[in-house]
C-alpha cells in the first residue's frame, strides 16, 4: 500500500505531545520553551530527511526518475538526451561587386538579433551576386535553457545582415533555401518515452522497434514509422516527422536512401538524409533503407447545428481533432480514423451540444504513406 508521508505540522504535533506524555510535569509548551523549540527542531529535521527519501525513491527506477538520474538510467541503454542542432541553410545570396569575398566565419543577424555563420567563404560573381552555406550560432544554454536550436529554422527569402561591414558587399543577404533541421534539446518527457521503448524492447539486429529507435535519435525527429519492403524486397520505408518545424512537422527535403549506400537508388536530402545517414551504419548488411516524408491526406469538416459557436468553441474544436489526428496517424497502410472516435472528439468539447456532423460521414482510411491533415472546418 501506499506510504502516506507526515507533513511538517503533523511532524511538529507529534513530537510535542510525545514531550508533554513522556516527561513530568513539563506543563503547557510556551511559544519560546526550550522543549518546544527542541520539538519542533527535531520535527524539521525529520522532513528534511523524510522529503530526500521520496526524492530517491522517484530516482530508483527510470519511469518517474528525473535529470541526471534519468540520464544515468537510459545510459544503460544507451540511450542519450538529444542535443539541440543547428538549422541549415544550403543557400543564401549575397549581391555586391565582383570578386569581393565574404570570409569563411562571419557573422550574420536576423532581425530578431538570432545569428547564422558563413560555412565557407563566398565570393561575389562577375553577376554582382555570390551564394553559400550557412550555419545557426546556438545560444549559450544559459540563455535559453531549451538550447534555442529550433528558433533558427527560418523561411525562404529571410534577410540577414552582415555582423561588420565588407567593402564592396551590400550589408543585406537573402535566404534562397530555408535554415531547416533546427531543434532544441530533448524535451525530458520525450527523452523518458524514447529510453522506456529500449528499456520494453531490446535492439533485435534490425526489427521495426530498431528502425523507429534509431530514427528518433537523430535531433529533431519527434515520431517514426517503419513500413516493411517499402519499395520491395529487401526494402524498408521509414517515415519521420519533425514536430517543432516550420513545416507543419513533416520534413523538409526529399525521399531516399542514405548517400552512404552505393546503391543505385535516388538519395535523399534535407531531413531525410540526415536521418538515412544516421541509421545506415547501424542497419543490418542487406537492407536498402528508405527514409520518407508522410503524405497529408486534407480533411475537410461540416459541422452543423452550432453556426453560432464563437471562437474559443472553433478552436477547441479544431484542436481536438489535430489531437486525434495526431495520435491516430500511421502512414504504414494500417492507419484509421474511426467517426466514432471524431464525434468523441467534437462532443468532449464544452459549448458543442446539439452538433451535427456532416462531413465526414464515415471512417477514414489511409493509403501507404498518408497521415490525416485538418482541413477546412465549417460550421452550416
Amino acid at each position: 500500500m501506499p506510504f502516506k508521508r507526515k507533513t511538517l505540522s503533523e511532524l511538529r504535533d507529534e513530537n510535542r505531545n510525545f514531550l508533554q506524555a513522556e516527561l513530568k510535569n513539563v506543563g503547557a509548551l510556551l511559544r519560546f520553551a526550550n522543549l518546544k523549540v527542541v520539538a519542533d527542531m527535531d520535527a524539521g529535521m525529520a522532513h528534511l530527511h523524510y522529503g530526500y527519501l521520496d526524492y530517491m525513491a522517484l530516482q530508483s527506477n527510470p519511469f518517474t526518475a528525473t535529470g541526471e538520474h534519468l540520464a544515468g538510467w537510459m545510459a544503460l541503454k544507451r540511450v542519450y538526451r538529444k542535443p539541440a542542432s543547428a538549422a541549415k541553410s544550403k543557400d543564401v545570396k549575397a549581391v555586391g561587386a565582383a570578386n569581393c569575398i565574404i570570409p569563411a566565419g562571419t557573422i550574420l543577424n536576423r532581425g530578431d538579433g538570432y545569428q547564422y555563420t558563413v560555412d565557407a567563404e563566398i565570393k561575389i560573381q562577375v553577376t554582382g551576386e555570390g551564394h553559400g552555406e550557412i550555419t545557426a550560432v546556438l545560444p549559450d544554454v544559459t540563455d535559453d535553457v531549451t538550447g534555442g536550436g529550433a528558433n533558427g529554422n527560418a523561411d525562404a527569402g529571410t534577410v540577414l545582415t552582415l555582423d561588420i561591414n565588407i567593402a564592396g558587399v551590400e550589408s543585406q543577404l537573402t535566404l534562397i533555401e530555408a535554415t531547416t533541421g533546427g531543434a532544441d534539446i530533448e524535451d525530458e518527457e520525450a527523452f523518458r518515452s524514447r529510453g522506456l521503448l529500449s528499456w520494453q524492447e531490446p535492439p533485435q539486429g534490425g526489427s521495426d522497434t530498431d528502425y523507429k529507435k534509431w530514427a528518433l535519435e537523430v535531433s529533431g525527429v519527434t515520431r517514426a514509422w517503419v513500413k516493411r519492403r517499402l519499395n520491395g524486397a529487401g526494402t524498408v520505408g521509414v517515415y519521420i516527422m519533425c514536430d517543432e518545424n516550420l513545416n507543419d512537422g513533416f520534413p523538409v527535403g526529399s525521399d531516399g536512401i542514405s548517400q552512404l549506400d552505393d546503391w543505385g537508388a535516388v538519395k535523399a536530402s534535407g531531413d531525410q538524409l540526415t536521418v538515412a545517414d544516421h541509421i545506415y551504419p547501424l542497419q543490418t548488411d542487406t537492407a536498402i533503407i528508405f527514409v520518407c516524408s508522410p503524405i497529408r491526406k486534407t480533411i475537410n469538416f461540416e459541422i452543423a447545428g452550432i453556426k453560432d459557436a464563437d471562437s474559443t468553441v472553433v478552436s477547441n474544436i479544431k484542436e481536438a481533432l489535430k489531437s486525434l489526428f495526431f495520435d491516430e496517424s500511421n502512414p504504414d497502410g494500417s492507419g484509421k480514423v474511426d467517426l466514432s472516435d471524431i464525434n468523441k472528439s467534437i462532443s468532449n468539447v464544452d459549448g458543442t451540444k446539439g452538433y451535427i456532423l456532416n462531413s465526414p460521414s464515415s471512417n477514414i482510411t489511409f493509403n501507404i504513406g498518408e497521415i490525416p491533415v485538418l482541413g477546412e472546418v465549417k460550421f452550416v
